[in-house]
């Protein structure tokens, strides 16, 4: 599958680690700037129960 991505990114070596670098970084800021956000308020992280 990474192959497959790999080849359909335009341009040669240095065109296409930048592309992946930006998709990257893309893909980690908007989990953590909107999925995580959203995600802590339907899941109770901070609600621990130790003992019975």
């Amino acid at each position: 599958m990474y192959r497959f991505i790999w080849r359909l990114l335009p341009g040669g070596l240095p065109a296409k680690l930048i592309t992946v670098l930006l998709l990257v970084t893309l893909a980690a800021a908007l989990l953590w700037y909107l999925v995580f956000p959203w995600l802590e308020l339907h899941v109770p992280l901070d609600q621990v129960t130790v003992g019975g």
